[in-house]
Formats: structure tokens, C-alpha cells, sequence
């Protein structure tokens, strides 16, 4: 039996391990290393397929490589050693079933190895291209950083050791750089090296791979690395087309409401014209009283159509910010009495009874008269729309440094699940029942541009309630 594949306790130096400096240790690993790595090539090539002698004897080679390996790690430690050897202790086996068949399987990607030993460069190039990926090299830091900057990798495979900048250094730079930040790193070592290799991974690096490399393992770890790579590179590419959609969207509903708006501030002139020329033919004494009848409809019409469009500019207004508020001192009571006089022809119509509440001693609060009219207005004429000869109730009270204002009907009520929606431009509860969708919205951007808030309280079958509050001197 040869020296080097005696029993190992026959070549034991004795229990304690001798300490040398850990660039020496280095030396004794590198080389057996390289022999190792040949040899596992040599035996996967075509020829020692044929010849079984000569595959069994680099199969003799490669194990006389590990035991010599063992020795030195059973037999030296470094200076800086910190028993950081049992953390790799399950790498020099051989992998375990257990790795899934996915992450076995090779993932072609761009790499780049780092090592300033030209051989160690070789095996490991070798061992890369034939597992498909495209391989490049460089001998030191410097020159790795400037590839880097040059080449888009997918992977950087780092050596700890190497002159000048080590690979930690190397590494810092790498994670400083915002366009190199995101390349996986996987640093290269010796059993001896694990403290570095801790000390790189707590700095950004994705993994480690212990030499002499064994095969599978190598694969398994690049695999799994460059599908990270992968999957956070779909992430940001993802988040990169949502960004410029969502862009794009955003410009899109700005030509829309940009267009919208000229078109329905170009109606408003015109619209005005046809109202002032039906109202001035009304008004001749030689109608007959269909033709009034008539002329009466179409103003109305014409009215409401304007209405409309004023809505719907003075929404466009309040969503942009454009609006300013008219403040004036404003007394609760008249305020109501306005709009309850505004409503009231629409009330008689529909057979609905208006009763007001104002709570003694309202104070008076300063506010835009013509946005809280036109609030007012829209609250009770819905809650007219939806009561069919009942009661529409309007109270004010004072609540916590607020004037409340509550308009409450006796109609159908309006589920919950609706309650966000009737607020919002052009939502409604019921599209058969008409409207724009534009009133409910008009409320409540008019009320928070005081300072208030606007909210529905409901139950089908038992009526609704809106109110909304305006802040006492907030807007003073």
C-alpha cells in the first residue's frame, strides 16, 4: 500500500494541531487542489470511459488528493483560524440525494472567475464550459471590477485570497457600485479561509464553494444563484414596465380629462345661447300653449344639460386643485333656507314633505356660500329622487367643534357595499334611475376642501342618512 493511501491515523502528527501562517496553509491546499480538479475532468472525458484502468487510476489519484487534503486540515490550522472548519465539513462529502433534480440541472449564464492562480483559473473555466456556461477570467480585483463594468454577468465566482485587493475588498467595491450591486457573488476558499468567507456573506456575497470543488455541488450552488439572479431580474423588469404602464396611463388620463374638459367648456357657450333663445321665445305673446309648453320643456332641458356641465368643470377643478375657496361668514339657518328654497318646486313634485331642524344657538362659520349651497342642493334633491312621498329631513346641529349638517329620507336606503361607490366621479347606485355621478362627488370634494368629511349611514328598507361636518374658524 503506498504512502498516501495508508489509514489516516498511521500518518496522524499527533492530537494537537500545528498552527502555521495561513498563506502557507494555502500553498499546501493549492496544488492538490488543481490535481484534484484534473483529474475529476480527465475521468469525465471520453477516453477513461474506454479505458477502465486508466479511469480507475484517476479515480485513485483524485481520492490520494482528498486524503492528502484531510491530513492537512486534521494536522494544520492557520494563525487566524477560529474553528470555522466544521461549517464546511459536509461539502468534501458527496452531495446528497436530497438536492433537487431543478437545481442540479445547469443553468447557462455569463461568469466571471476571479483568482490570481492562473491554473486554479483553468480548472475552474473548464469545469464551467462544460456544464455550458460562458466563462471569463481575470487574475485580480482591479481588473475584475473593470469587466464587471464592461461585461453584464450573471455570476462572479470571487477567490478570498489574492494579492493586492482580496476578495473581500473586491466585494465591498462590487456592493458600493449601484450598477454591479445586484451581480450574485459566490466566493471561493479554503477550509481555512471560512472566517473570511463568514465575514464575506455577512457583507452581500450569495454563497461560498469550498476547493477542491466537488461537481455536483458546483453546479447545484451556480444553478441555484443565477435562477435568483433570474427571478429578481424578472422582478425588476416587471417593476420596471409597471412603472413606465402606469406612466403612460397616467399621461393617457391626462389627454382624456384635458380633452374632455375643452370639449365640455366649449359646450357651455353655445349651450348658454340655446337656453337665452328659447327662454326670449317663450316669453313672445304669440305662442299657443303647446308651443309655451313645448319651449317650456326644452328650456328645462337646456338648463339641466348646463348644470351638468358645470358639475362636471367644477369637479375637474377641485381634483386638480385649481379651486380656491370664496370664504364668507355663513349663517347655518340661511343657509339651509336657501337651498331648501332652491328644492322646493322638485319637492312639490314628488310629493315629498321638507322638514328643517336647526339646533339654538348655531354659531356662525365662515365657508364658500355657493360650494355649501350646491352641496346642500345635491343632498336634498337625491334624497327627494329616492323617497317617493315621504319625508326628507334636514338637521343642523353643532358636534365637537363642527357644524354637522344631516339630510335624512324615508326612501329605499342604499346597501353597504355601495357606500364608497356613490362618492366617486360618475359612480352610481342605479344607473337605471339616471344621473350623471357627478353630484355625490361634487359633495364630497367641496366638503374636504373645508376641512370636513362627508359619510352615509343606511339600511335597505329604512331610509338613508348623509351628513357632513365644516370645521368652526378652521377656515377663517
Amino acid at each position: 500500500m503506498s504512502t498516501l493511501m495508508r489509514p489516516q491515523s498511521d500518518l496522524a502528527i499527533g492530537s494537537a494541531r500545528t498552527r502555521v501562517p495561513s498563506h502557507l496553509l494555502h500553498e499546501l491546499r493549492n496544488p492538490l487542489n488543481q490535481i484534484i480538479g484534473y483529474a475529476e475532468m480527465l475521468a469525465e472525458g471520453e477516453e477513461a470511459e474506454r479505458h477502465v484502468r486508466f479511469a480507475s487510476d484517476l479515480e485513485n489519484i483524485r481520492a490520494a488528493g482528498h486524503r492528502m487534503l484531510a491530513l492537512i486540515d486534521e494536522n494544520f490550522t492557520s494563525f487566524d483560524d477560529k474553528a470555522f472548519v466544521a461549517a464546511v465539513d459536509d461539502d468534501d462529502e458527496e452531495p446528497s440525494a436530497s438536492i433537487p433534480a431543478q437545481q442540479r440541472a445547469a443553468i447557462p449564464g455569463v461568469l466571471l472567475v476571479v483568482d490570481d492562480d492562473a491554473i486554479n483559473r483553468d480548472v475552474l473555466t473548464r469545469r464551467l464550459t462544460r456544464q455550458g456556461h460562458r466563462v471569463e477570467t481575470a487574475s485580480n480585483g482591479h481588473d475584475a471590477l473593470r469587466l464587471m463594468r464592461e461585461t453584464p454577468f450573471d455570476l462572479v465566482l470571487l477567490d478570498v485570497v489574492m494579492p493586492g485587493m482580496d476578495g473581500y475588498e473586491v466585494l465591498q467595491h462590487i456592493r458600493s457600485d449601484g450598477s454591479l450591486r445586484d451581480v450574485p457573488v459566490i466566493m471561493i476558499s479554503v477550509v481555512s479561509e471560512m472566517q473570511s468567507v463568514v465575514r464575506c456573506i455577512e457583507a452581500g456575497a450569495e454563497d461560498y464553494l469550498a476547493k477542491p470543488f466537488n461537481p455536483t455541488l458546483l453546479k447545484a450552488r451556480i444553478s441555484a444563484s443565477l435562477e435568483k439572479k433570474r427571478g429578481r431580474d424578472r422582478e425588476s423588469a416587471l417593476f420596471e414596465q409597471l412603472q413606465e404602464n402606469y406612466a403612460r396611463l397616467q399621461e393617457l388620463e391626462r389627454l382624456r380629462d384635458d380633452m374632455r374638459n375643452m370639449i365640455v367648456h366649449d359646450l357651455r357657450s353655445p349651450l348658454t345661447a340655446v337656453i337665452a333663445g328659447v327662454d326670449m321665445l317663450r316669453r313672445r305673446g304669440d305662442l299657443n300653449a303647446s308651443q309655451r309648453e313645448l319651449m317650456t320643456i326644452a328650456a328645462a332641458g337646456g338648463k339641466t344639460l348646463l348644470g351638468m356641465v358645470n358639475d362636471l368643470l367644477d369637479v375637474e377643478k377641485m381634483e386638480s386643485g385649481s379651486a380656491r375657496l370664496q370664504l364668507v361668514e355663513l349663517s347655518a339657518s340661511a343657509l339651509v333656507a336657501g337651498a331648501v328654497e332652491q328644492i322646493s318646486s322638485l319637492a312639490r313634485e314628488a310629493n315629498t314633505a321638507l322638514v328643517t331642524e336647526i339646533a339654538d344657538g348655531i354659531p356662525g362659520f365662515s365657508g364658500d356660500e355657493s360650494m355649501l349651497s350646491r352641496t346642500l342642493v345635491n343632498l336634498i334633491a337625491n334624497a327627494i329622487k329616492f323617497t317617493k312621498a315621504g319625508t326628507v329631513t334636514i338637521n343642523v346641529s353643532e358636534d365637537g367643534g363642527n357644524i354637522r349638517f344631516a339630510i335624512r329620507d324615508t326612501g329605499d336606503g342604499i346597501p353597504a357595499e355601495a357606500f364608497e361607490r356613490i362618492f366617486e366621479k360618475f359612480g352610481q347606485l342605479d344607473s337605471q334611475r339616471g344621473g350623471t355621478g357627478l353630484g355625490l362627488a361634487f359633495c364630497k370634494l367641496a366638503v374636504e376642501a373645508h376641512g370636513g368629511r362627508i359619510k352615509v349611514e343606511s339600511t335597505p328598507g329604512t331610509g338613508s342618512t348623509f351628513s357632513f361636518t365644516v370645521p368652526l374658524g378652521a377656515n377663517s
